[in-house]
């Protein structure tokens, strides 16, 4: 396996023969999902509906993180929250073949939430109230924080070290990313000491699937420790007064299930902010994998960069701002 290219040797034939050495009687079809960080293909079997397999990037997660993320999501199914947790093959959720480390799901149709809907966002409420609920009961061993360290000053730093960031804009960026950095630092001083439970960590519209009986989420891949509210703004469309609406119907679920302190509204933005630097940072570390500047050929653009800087400066102002979402 190559560092640069780290799915080079998952062809069709070796996706077929892992899952077949897990215990997977597979009918020879396959569809590879809209996935980056992993790769996740919908894969036939023989007299069954079909499954989901997770190919784990190779060198992201320990055995014991992966480990984490798959016993919170059995807690969470345990409590008959609706998660998609990975299936029990051979006694176990995560297996190793070769190189790849596979877990296999149940596969769980779907359609994007109506984000729009008062109704929709009480009950995306509720659900991650509940979520939060497990989350506060135990914390994470081997996975990491949402922190102005992890998501900020190391993503600084990860751009820094990588050869995309364009050279007369890199001084620019620097600076606008040291000044976020400190608005971020005052968000936190504000918010003071609040609670970092097990969280979903990357909970957009897309990693939520709603059917008549309501949402489930899928993708907990990026589970972390951290605030609450990192859960919660993002289902938050729109600006200002649009925000402040949607989340106060958001928290009239979400009370209905979890306490919520209202010293985080001061750390909406400022999280905002970090996963915008740590976003970039992303990319920049997997530029090498193929898949990458296929993807998001923009990158490497003075364009995005400046665009970006731009947008770091508007969140400058935003964290020096009564909260967004608070009153």
């Amino acid at each position: 396996m190559s560092a640069d290219a780290p799915y080079a040797a998952l062809t069709p034939d070796a996706l077929l023969d892992a899952l077949d050495a897990i215990g997977l009687d597979c009918d020879g079809s396959q569809l590879a999902l809209n996935s980056y960080e992993n790769r996740v293909y919908q894969i036939g079997v023989e007299d069954g509906p079909p499954l989901i397999a997770k190919f784990y990037r190779p060198g992201r997660w320990s055995d014991a993180a992966i480990g984490e993320e798959h016993a919170f999501l059995a807690e969470l199914a345990a409590r008959e929250i609706p998660v998609v947790a990975p299936l029990t093959l051979g006694g176990k959720t995560l297996h190793t073949v070769g190189d790849f480390r596979i877990a296999v799901f149940p596969r769980r149709g779907g359609r994007a939430p109506e984000l729009e809907s008062e109704e929709v966002l009480r009950w995306m409420g509720r659900f991650m109230a509940r979520i939060h609920a497990v989350g506060a009961l135990a914390p994470f061993v081997h996975r990491p924080d949402i922190s102005l360290q992890s998501y900020g000053i190391d993503a600084r730093d990860a751009v820094l070290a990588t050869p995309y960031l364009p050279p007369e804009l890199a001084a620019s960026w620097r600076s606008v990313v040291d000044l976020a950095l400190d608005g971020v630092a005052r968000c936190f001083d504000r918010a003071g000491d609040v609670a970092r439970i097990r969280l979903h960590g990357d909970c957009h519209a897309g990693n939520v699937l709603w059917t008549p009986d309501g949402p489930h989420f899928v993708d907990f891949d990026d589970a972390r420790s951290g605030p609450a509210i990192q859960d919660l703004w993002m289902l938050l469309t729109g600006q200002g007064d649009d925000m402040r609406r949607q989340f106060e119907v958001v928290l009239e679920g979400y009370r209905q299930f979890h306490d919520f302190n209202p010293r985080e509204r001061h750390l909406a933005e400022a999280l905002r902010t970090l996963r915008l630097i740590h976003y970039a940072a992303w990319i920049a570390q997997r530029w090498h994998d193929p898949a990458f500047p296929h993807a998001f050929a923009w990158f490497d653009s003075p364009r995005y960069w400046q665009d970006h800087i731009l947008a770091l400066r508007e969140q400058i102002a935003l964290m020096d701002e009564p909260p967004l979402i608070g009153g």
